[in-house]
């Protein structure tokens, strides 16, 4: 769907940062909306996509179990 979303998810992604979530979350809002930058009297509906996108992603990202992550390092547990 959007080919400049990349995966952020170990293996492929080692650091995941709060920007490259935000942009994940702008690139698909703009797929799906059809807007690169929305009018003004859309933009409170946009921002507000973004950001629960955003939080959505970050959460999955949290909640993703990847096997052999603990043997490969790559697992974020303490």
């Amino acid at each position: 769907m959007c080919r400049s979303i990349r995966t952020l998810r170990p293996p492929y992604a080692d650091v995941v940062t709060e920007q490259d979530v935000r942009a994940a979350a702008l690139q698909y809002v703009r797929k799906v909306s059809g807007f690169r930058a929305p009018a003004g009297h859309n933009q409170a509906a946009f921002d507000l996509a973004v950001e629960r996108i955003a939080a959505a992603t970050e959460e999955l990202l949290e909640s993703l179990v990847i096997k052999g992550a603990a043997a490969s390092g790559a697992d974020s547990a303490p």
